[in-house]
C-alpha cells in the first residue's frame, strides 16, 4: 500500500477508485465500502485508494470539541492495507480543506488524483458547511465522468452502526456490542509505566499500567477480561480502568494483570484488546476484599477463551 499526502504524481498514472470518509473505528459499515472500492477497483483493472483524514473534521473546526477516537492512524493504516487497499491518501483536514466548495473537491479528486470511481456511504456529506451531499455527486457524474457507488447502511440489532453509536456502547461498558460491530475487539495501546507497585507489593496481583493516547475513548470505568499483546504475543489478561478505591488511588488508570506472565515489561509498548466486561469498579471494605474479588475475576479470565488472533 502506497500512502500520499501531497505526492499526487505518483498516482496519476492509474485509474483511480476511491472510497471517502473519516473512517474513524473503520467499523463494518466503513469495510463495506473498502470492500467495494476493492472490488470495482480490480473489475476495472485500476487502483484501490481510500481518501481519509490525519486529524478528524469535528476537532479541527471546534478544537475545544471533546470528540475522543476510536483508533490511531498506523492502525488504520495497517487494517488498509490488510484490506488491500492500493493508495491511502491523508490528507490534512485544514481552513483550507474546510472551505473548499463541493464541486472543487470534485475536481481536486479529478484532476490531482485521476479518480475514475467515487464509493461513498449513504449519508455522505462533504464541501463548505457539509453542503455536498448524494444528489451533488449524482449531478456533478457527467461533468467529471466518474462511476458512483452509494453503500446502503449497514445495522446491528435494527440500528444503524456508526461511529457514534460505538462511542456510546464503549462508554456504557459494552465492549461486546462494539466489537461486534467493529468486526474485531476494540482495544487500546501504550507504553507500560511504573505506578505504586500495589498490585504487586500489596495485592498480589502485578499489574502493567500503561501510558496511553488520551485522544483515544477509553470505555467506561470498570473491570474487563481482555486479551494482551505483549512482544507479538497473545495473553489473556484482566483490566482496570478506574482509580482504584479501595487503595485511595486518585488518578484514572488502566492497569492489566496478564495471566501466566511475569516478564519485566517497563518501556515496552502493549495492546490491550476489551472482549468482556467483568464488573464494575467497586470500593471493598479494605484490601483482604479485594483479593478475593481479584482471585473470582482471576477464574473468570482463565475460564475465557482467546481470540485475538
Amino acid at each position: 500500500m502506497v500512502i500520499i499526502e501531497n505526492n499526487f504524481g505518483d498516482v496519476q498514472t492509474y485509474n483511480n477508485y476511491v472510497a471517502i470518509g473519516s473512517f474513524d473505528g473503520l467499523h463494518i459499515g466503513h469495510l463495506s465500502l473498502i470492500d467495494k472500492v476493492t472490488e470495482i477497483a480490480k473489475k476495472n483493472e485500476g487502483k484501490s485508494m481510500v481518501f481519509t483524514f490525519k486529524n478528524h473534521p469535528r476537532k479541527f473546526i471546534n478544537p475545544k470539541n471533546t470528540l475522543k477516537l476510536l483508533m490511531e492512524n498506523d492502525e488504520k493504516e495497517k487494517i488498509l492495507n490488510d484490506k488491500g487497499i492500493d493508495i491511502l491518501y491523508f490528507a490534512d483536514f485544514n481552513e483550507e480543506f474546510m472551505k473548499i466548495t463541493p464541486e472543487k473537491f470534485i475536481e481536486f479528486l479529478y484532476k490531482k488524483l485521476n479518480v475514475k470511481g467515487i464509493v461513498v456511504g449513504f449519508n455522505y456529506k462533504f464541501g463548505y458547511k457539509n453542503s455536498g451531499d448524494i444528489e451533488v455527486l449524482k449531478s456533478l457524474q457527467k461533468k467529471y465522468g466518474y462511476e458512483l457507488y452509494i453503500m446502503d447502511p449497514c445495522t446491528y440489532q435494527d440500528d444503524v452502526v456508526s461511529s457514534t453509536r460505538i462511542r456510546r456502547e464503549l462508554e456504557e461498558g459494552n465492549v461486546c456490542k462494539a466489537g461486534v460491530m467493529l468486526n474485531r475487539p476494540y482495544s487500546i495501546k501504550g507504553s507500560v509505566v511504573h505506578g505504586r507497585k500495589i498490585g504487586t507489593t500489596v495485592l498480589g496481583f502485578p499489574t502493567a499500567n500503561i501510558e496511553y493516547n488520551k485522544n483515544i475513548l477509553l470505555p467506561k470505568i470498570g473491570v474487563y477480561y481482555t486479551n494482551v499483546k505483549v512482544n507479538n504475543r497473545i495473553y489473556k489478561g484482566m483490566t482496570s480502568i478506574g482509580n482504584n478505591p479501595t487503595v485511595n488511588g486518585k488518578m484514572l488508570t488502566v492497569e492489566t494483570h496478564i495471566l501466566d506472565f511475569n516478564e519485566d515489561i517497563y518501556g515496552v509498548n502493549i495492546e490491550v484488546y476489551f472482549i468482556k466486561k467483568i464488573r464494575e469498579q467497586k470500593k471493598f471494605n479494605g484490601v483482604d476484599e479485594l483479593i478475593k474479588e481479584l482471585h473470582k475475576n482471576k477464574v473468570y479470565a482463565e475460564k475465557e477463551n482467546i481470540v485475538v488472533k
